[in-house]
């Protein structure tokens, strides 16, 4: 199995070894050690908090650059709902995707149309009987890797459901002239889409080529929007598939039964700890984006996501147009379930051996006793408790503690202060 890839990197010269990161990192996947940050690769879920947060730009998401399009004969680009709120409300859809093409795209499918056909999905599985509930959708990548590694048991309430991204990436290859040399691009604000093509969850290989993050385009679509004279009729999404881009645009798209849209990872894993506890019987759906606002939020879009968010229901209230199911259907003419399964990865298990490893929580429970519960992260770890997490580990002594060191010199200096009164036999009087 080929090694799981992670879009947000460390730049080691850029980081100065402060501990903002390990405070806000919602998997505790981030360690300082030697004046470095370190991510703890199977704890990372690629949700781009640490990208956000960190002030010295030591934390990126890797994305692919524009002049990769150059290396196919036709491109198409994918752009996702939330590009639309990064530019004001005077400029219409139909002009953002006429300047995507004049960057060099032969075609544009818009993800936000993908969107509305998973709605109508969402809406029918809600009615199959036997359905999960709460069903957990699985529009958002960072989330469904954070149910693999630490709510593993709530896998089986996930929407077995491919993402707009990849079901309108498989409507391009439909639609592409055959034997071009195609290559799908997909327009993102989100790091978490460009592991989701590397190492794909729910199916084996990704129809995307490429994801471009928004940031990257935005001055080069600004550019060309400019010199538009005509614009093409290119947008054929309605409110349902645009609201995607925000929180609660999804849950209102699908309509049916009680839901609840919940958004930033921290209030996503308090959701699911109390779906886990059964708290939450009562709930039929749940839309659950990583990013604060939804993908508005994500750390590769450039707009403020409160100004995005306000844009995107403007073009949505506009916008009346609403095609049928049949209609959908008829026209992205593809598969849109997972074909392969989610496993669980629990990275937080202390050992694989279920002796050993309550052997090792048993420990690690004494030790957090021990330390002081600040939580102050001069360790370099988050918490008291994950630092006795990596003693138990042994990535970390206890000493890594300031106040368990001050405690040491402490007893260590009144031991020789003891030792300076005892003399030698023949010298003592």
């Amino acid at each position: 199995m080929p090694e799981y890839f992670h879009s947000v990197r460390l730049d080691e010269e850029k980081c100065k070894g402060c501990t903002n990161c390990i405070r806000f990192c919602p998997t505790e996947a981030i360690r300082v050690r030697k004046g470095k940050a370190g991510i703890i690769t199977d704890r990372c879920i690629d949700c781009g908090v640490c990208v956000r947060i960190c002030p010295h730009h030591a934390k990126q998401a890797v994305s692919d650059p524009l002049s990769m399009i150059s290396g196919f004969d036709y491109p198409v680009a994918i752009p996702a709902p939330s590009l639309y709120g990064q530019f004001p409300e005077n400029i219409g859809i139909n002009r953002i995707l006429t300047a995507l093409k004049r960057l060099g795209f032969r075609e544009v499918i818009e993800a936000a149309q993908a969107a509305e056909l998973l709605s109508v999905a969402t809406t029918e599985l809600l009615k199959r009987p036997g359905t999960p509930r709460p069903l957990i959708s699985s529009s958002c990548p960072a989330v469904v890797r954070l149910i693999q590694i630490r709510f593993p048991s709530l896998i089986d309430n996930i929407a077995r459901l491919l993402s707009p991204m990849e079901v309108a990436a498989r409507m391009a290859r439909k639609r592409a002239p055959e034997g071009a040399n195609v290559g799908v691009f997909f327009i993102s604000p989100c790091a978490a889409k460009v592991t989701a093509i590397r190492s794909p969850l729910g199916h084996e290989l990704s129809s995307v080529d490429g994801v471009i993050a928004i940031k990257d385009v935005y001055l080069p679509l600004l550019a060309e929007i400019g010199k538009i004279d005509r614009e093409e009729q290119l947008s054929g999404a309605g409110w349902r598939g645009i609201g995607w881009a925000c929180v609660e645009g999804e849950g209102n798209a699908v309509g049916s039964g009680t839901r609840i849209s919940v958004d930033g990872v921290d209030h996503v894993i308090d959701v699911l700890d109390a779906v886990e506890n059964g708290k939450l019987k009562d709930v039929d759906f749940i839309e659950a984006m990583a990013c604060p606002g939804g993908c508005i939020g994500g750390p590769l879009a450039v707009e403020n996501p409160y100004v995005a968010k306000t844009r995107v229901r403007a073009r949505g209230r506009a916008d009346s147009r609403e095609m049928s199911a049949d209609t959908l259907r008829e026209k992205f003419n593809v598969d849109l379930s997972w074909t392969s399964d989610v496993f669980s990865k629990p990275a937080f298990m202390l050992d694989s051996d279920y002796l050993k490893a309550m052997i090792m929580m048993e420990e690690l429970e004494t030790i957090n006793e021990s330390l002081p519960g600040l939580d102050c992260g001069s360790c370099g770890a988050p918490t008291c408790r994950a630092l006795a997490e990596d003693i138990v580990r042994g990535n970390a002594s206890l000493t890594d503690c300031t106040f368990k060191l001050r405690e040491n010199i402490r007893k260590l200096t009144e031991e020789m202060m003891k030792l300076e009164d005892i003399k030698p036999p023949g010298l003592d009087k």
